[in-house]
């Protein structure tokens, strides 16, 4: 739960911290990286963590600034996730930080209403989150690094994710 409590969280905080997006076509590759077009995540996760990410795709694809993004996440709970659970998030543009920010992932949750909720149990989940995303992106290349923990500071959850709000010069074909 804790790991989708993530998952929603992740979605909350990309898009209340800053509005990063996750697109909808994947790739899988050999690694671990999945790669989309405009945006790509690493599961930086260990196989002990709480929560377990299987995909993670986003609607539009690649996300467009000032338009709603639905982000479908889909994992598994290892354990029950309680109140207390929280993922710091950090933000940068190239080498500088926008933002750090630690957010109480059960809290979240609640303000946004999500699907899941504290406490959450053991589990299969799909969680789909829409959120606006503000107008006022720049055109530039973002990461974003989560890392998520239990109310008992055990690891819940690692991502590290890439977007891209450039504009191509190329118009897409496909």
């Amino acid at each position: 739960m804790v790991g989708f409590l993530s998952l929603s969280l992740l979605s909350l905080l990309v898009g209340s911290a800053f509005s990063v997006t996750l697109p909808e076509r994947e790739i899988v590759l050999d690694a671990p990286a999945r790669t989309m077009e405009g945006w790509s995540y690493v599961d930086c996760g260990l196989p002990t963590d709480v929560v377990q990410i299987q995909s993670i795709s986003l609607f539009p694809d690649p996300p467009k600034p000032g338009a709603d993004l639905t982000i479908t996440a889909v994992g598994t709970v290892n354990e029950v996730v309680e109140d207390g659970s929280y993922a710091d998030v950090t933000v940068k543009l190239g080498l500088v930080k926008l933002l750090t920010k630690r957010f109480d992932i059960c809290d979240e949750a609640r303000a946004a209403n999500a699907s899941v909720q504290c406490p959450v149990e053991k589990g299969h989940y799909t969680v789909v989150q829409t959120v606006k995303l503000p107008k006022e992106i720049p055109q530039a290349k973002f990461s974003v690094s989560v890392r998520g923990y239990t109310v008992d500071e055990d690891d819940m959850l690692c991502l590290d994710l890439k977007v891209d709000f450039m504009r191509s010069p190329f118009p897409r074909i496909f």
